[in-house]
């Protein structure tokens, strides 16, 4: 009795892991780095392609209460990424060859976890297969998902942003600090006042763009929005947005600036540097161009250029239950953004919730649906019951938890009693299940 799990990213790392604990053999096949992807730049397992960060740590934010959720269910990718960890003030960031080196040797070194690098052109047969092929699912695989399932893919656009080297940022210009001076000062700020600003809007409205041929769609998921699509929803769109100096003060005049462009530390290190906000699919020459309109980073090193590529999920709230099985096929799970979850630590919750379920069934035992208080609940439950026609990808929000019993009008009150609940909540169904 074994289980097959598809694609060796977050999800699928988290999946394998979760099913060898439980004492099921596991084989892991991922591609990489036989088969390329336009996002990956390695073969390791786990490796992050658009950001290092895992967003919010604090469970006053419904991230970093995902992230608790994780923790006390002894997850395999937030163990690597709290050992790999940099300084993000209250975010949680990691070393991003720190943190996929973490998760390989995780995964690898289980005795009961057999890693096969080799790309698969269909779903496999075996009594338990989890697909966790993750967003860039292509070729035959996604023509056989398309017609075991007999719905079609949903796609959109993804972008990722550049990196630039810590050392060629001008600090006589830019400098260190952190919104509202909420934890150590960790994130390079370079300003903007209003002139330069509305430039760079003009630059970004008017640049040439590289848009690939995606099947059909031309749509942007609004949590990974590129920036000069963000210019062109209106002038003042990344002043309230990304660029917003709301919380920065310059410890130099004691003034706040019109804009503020944020790079937030990538590696260890800190040689590398991650433009917050500024996911993009401008060509090299224009990225170059847009670097010399930002402060401080006139003369930027960019160690990896922005890029768009596409993203593909299935149609969960037709074919998914929330337990991550698939509706009409017994057996078959799925796992990771191919079910419509967005983000880093959202793909290892529902990986998580796969293997757990995926070991029950090869067990004879019945699946487990999380409470829809908790962080993990609330998402799984969402991914499957959101309306139809308008699906999209979504990121953990408060929203996706059910409101307290009594109204409470004070937000971090609120989101605060929303945290205790959604613990308590999990410690009884932990205990009451076995997890």
């Amino acid at each position: 009795m074994g289980a097959i799990v598809v694609g060796g990213g977050l999800a699928g790392s988290e999946a394998a892991w979760q099913l060898a604990r439980q004492g099921i053999e596991v084989d892991l096949y991922e591609m990489r780095p036989h088969v390329p992807t336009a996002a990956h730049h390695s073969g390791w397992l786990g490796e992050l392609v658009c950001s290092n960060s895992l967003r919010a740590d604090s469970p006053e934010n419904a991230a970093g209460l995902l992230k608790e959720e994780l923790r006390f269910l002894n997850s395999l990718v937030l163990n690597a990424a709290d050992r790999s960890r940099v300084p993000a003030g209250g975010a949680l960031a990691v070393d991003r060859e720190g943190f996929a080196r973490a998760v390989t040797e995780g995964v690898s070194s289980h005795p009961l976890i057999r890693v096969h690098r080799k790309e698969l052109d269909r779903i496999p047969g075996g009594d338990l297969v989890i697909l966790a092929t993750g967003p860039l699912t292509t070729g035959l695989l996604a023509k056989d998902i398309q017609r075991r399932l007999g719905t079609g893919y949903l796609h959109f656009f993804d972008a990722a942003a550049p990196l630039v080297t810590a050392e060629s940022v001008n600090m006589a210009v830019a400098w260190w600090g952190a919104r509202y001076d909420k934890g150590t000062p960790d994130y390079i700020n370079c300003p903007l006042d209003e002139g330069q600003y509305h430039v760079l809007v003009d630059f970004l409205i008017n640049a040439t763009r590289h848009i690939p041929k995606i099947e059909g769609e031309s749509s942007y998921f609004e949590g990974c929005m590129p920036v000069e699509e963000m210019a062109r929803r209106g002038p003042l769109t990344l002043a309230y947005g990304p660029l917003k100096p709301v919380g920065l003060i310059d410890p130099r005049t004691g003034k706040r600036h019109f804009a503020v462009v944020q790079l937030r530390i990538d590696n260890r290190q800190r040689s590398l540097f991650n433009l917050v906000g500024f996911q993009t699919s401008l060509i090299h020459a224009e990225q170059r161009r847009m670097m010399t309109l930002i402060p401080g980073l006139e003369d930027a090193e960019i160690v990896r250029y922005g890029m768009m590529h596409q993203n593909s999920y299935i149609h969960s709230p037709v074919v998914l239950q929330a337990t991550g099985a698939c509706r009409q096929a017994p057996g078959l799970f799925f796992a990771g953004q191919l079910t419509g979850v967005e983000g880093y630590i959202e793909s290892v919750a529902s990986g998580l919730v796969a293997g757990i379920n995926g070991a029950r069934f090869l067990r004879g035992q019945p699946a487990v649906m999380f409470p829809p208080e908790t962080a993990i609940g609330g998402l799984m439950d969402y991914i499957v019951t959101a309306e139809p026609d308008h699906f999209q990808p979504t990121n953990i929000n408060w929203g996706l938890l059910p409101p307290l019993e009594k109204r409470v009008k004070q937000k971090k009150q609120r989101n605060a009693q929303l945290a205790m609940r959604a613990r308590r909540s999990l410690q009884a169904f932990r205990q009451s299940e076995g997890i």
